[in-house]
Formats: structure tokens, sequence, C-alpha cells
């Protein structure tokens, strides 16, 4: 029996990883090869149809790219050794990352952080269907690096009851009280009886970001804002890519995954924040691209407008409805400043 090669995971690539593994990146179960990534590029579908907006693939090196062939096996590994998991390969190939970044993120400049790390990646793609180490691999990675609230796809789907109505809520800021009033509108518009998964992504984020440790205290300090047993928090380990619209429908798709039956989209989401000349994204393009794929996504969408806060009525409203009063606002980067 041949000795596997190895890998070492990046930070990014063990959040992957974690997600091929349980389940949450259904249909996926492994990387996927040429001809795939080459659907997911053009058509955002892999090659049997399904919808899929944001290529799973494994980067390596130069060196390792070049000595895999198909039917190797491929360790996975810990920068301390410790092993997660192993690609059967199929195939390796060496992709075209700008086209991977216009077809992505829509540009290829590399002040957009998702393309700045998509660009610095190794050169070869590596395809093929991954495995768990041993039997014991999800629960010992879980218990070295998630918080004490991390809960897998199935664990989550045991969780509800099936009979109310679950929406789904993505962040990778710390809350605050417009983000309170964005989830309990989703909660009203998703019906009676309808629940909320506070799901953030503590996997890397962009440079700049709040670190998860400290965002995980504040998601904790405002379960207590919603009446009890109406949310949950289930932090989730999503590397992001901050590709704006196709990001909201990958995010929406694994949300599916763990039983959530809605998912709020807003303004701006998964946005890198603006660009040299403006904004990368247009501010409700998700919602827009949403609308398109609403009849495939097995999830249903809540498109809810931007909030500001009504010093008047001393809440956060939306700001549509100002008729004509000044609202305040907070930005995420002065938030995290």
């Amino acid at each position: 029996m041949s000795i596997p090669s190895v890998h070492v995971l990046t930070a990014r690539q063990r959040c992957d990883l974690e997600l091929l593994l349980t389940g949450a990146f259904a249909p996926l179960e492994g990387y996927l090869d040429a001809a795939d990534w080459q659907s997911v590029l053009q058509h955002m579908r892999l090659g049997n149809g399904a919808l899929w907006p944001v290529p799973m693939v494994l980067d390596v090196s130069e060196a390792l790219g070049q000595s895999l062939a198909a039917g190797d096996t491929l360790r996975l590994e810990r920068s301390d050794g410790t092993p997660l998991g192993s690609v059967a390969v199929s195939a390796c190939y060496r992709p075209d990352k700008l086209l991977e970044a216009a077809a992505v993120y829509g540009t290829i400049d590399p002040s957009h952080p998702g393309v700045a790390e998509l660009l610095a990646r190794g050169p070869y793609y590596v395809a093929g269907r991954v495995s768990a180490w041993d039997a014991d691999t999800l629960t010992r990675a879980a218990a070295v690096e998630f918080p004490p609230e991390y809960q897998t796809p199935a664990m989550l789907q045991r969780h509800w009851s099936g009979t109310h109505p679950v929406v789904a809520f993505q962040t990778r800021n710390p809350l605050h009280h417009a983000h309170i009033a964005v989830t309990q509108a989703g909660l009203e518009q998703a019906g009676a009886g309808a629940r909320l998964l506070l799901h953030p992504a503590i996997g890397p984020t962009k440079p700049g970001d709040v670190e998860a440790s400290y965002r995980m205290r504040v998601y904790r300090a405002v379960l207590g804002h919603y009446p009890e047993t109406t949310a949950l928090l289930s932090p989730l380990p999503l590397a992001m890519r901050m590709a704006g619209p196709r990001e909201a429908l990958w995010h929406a798709l694994i949300r599916r995954n763990y039983g959530a039956t809605h998912f709020i989209i807003g303004r701006g989401h998964a946005d890198p924040g603006a660009a040299a000349g403006g904004l990368f994204y247009p501010a409700f393009a998700a919602q827009e691209l949403f609308a398109r794929h609403a009849n495939e996504m097995g999830i249903a969408g809540i498109f809810l407008p931007e909030y500001a806060y009504s010093r008047t009525r001393r809440r956060y409203v939306p700001v549509e409805e100002a008729n004509g009063e000044a609202l305040a606002g907070i930005s995420g980067t002065e938030l995290r400043r």
C-alpha cells in the first residue's frame, strides 16, 4: 500500500472540509473537477444542472499538484499534523484564476478581498471525493476549534419540529439593534410560530473584521432580545468569499441543508465594502439574483429594506418608511472601529 501524499490545510480549507463532510455543502461530496468548475463559473450550476454558485475547490502547491494523479489518496492535515480527512483524487488541474475572479466576484480587482485571496491560492486544484480520516475526526475538530453552540446540519435538522417556519440569518459582523429589527421583521414575514436561526459565519471573512470569539459574545448577549425558545444560536464554520449576489444564493443553499425554510437577504449581502470607483455590487443585487432563482432554491427568500434609527420613535425602522423624518445609521465599518 502506497503512502498517501499530504496537504496541510489553510483556515479556509479546514472550514470547507468540515462543511463538505457534514453535508452542509450538499449535494457536493468533494472538490470540483475542471468540468464542474467551468460550469459553476459560466452557469452557476454543477454539470448535473443543480444550482451551485460558488466553486468548491482545493488548491495546492505547484509541486504537489504536479505529483498527484487520478487514483491517488491525498491526506488532509491540520498544521499540527492532526489528520482531518482525505481526498480520493480524480483529477488535478491548473485553473484560470482571473476567469474565476471575473465570474464569481464580477471583478479582477485585487482590492476586492475575495479576489486577493483567490489570486494568492496555490496554482493547482485537486478534484475528488472527501472522507473523514476516522470516526472521531469531526468530533475532535469541533471540540478544539468551534464554540459550544456549534451544531452540524443533522443536529439542527433534528432540533426543528417541522411544524414551524425556520428563518436563518447570516452575519459576519457584531449584531446591534438594526439587526434585531431586521430579524424580527423576518420572523413576522415568515408567519406564526416562526423560529430564528442565528447562524453567523465564524470562519475567515475579510481583513479587519472583528475576531469570531468576540462576535460570539455579542451573539449570546443578543439572544435575550427575543422571546424564549424563539431564537437559536449556532455558529457556522464558513469561510466567506465576499462574493455579493452569488454568495447570497450560496448562503441560502447552505442554510437549506440545516433545515431552514426561510433566509433573510437585506442590503449589501456578503458585500466587501466600497471599491475605488464605488461599490462592487449594487445594494440590492443579491435580492434580485435570488428572485430569479426562487423557484428552485428549496428555501424562501425574505427580502428586507435598509433600516435606520428613528430618534422620534426610538427604534430602527425601514428607511423607505421615513416620510421625511431624519434617520440615523451606523455602518459596519464604523461599528467595527
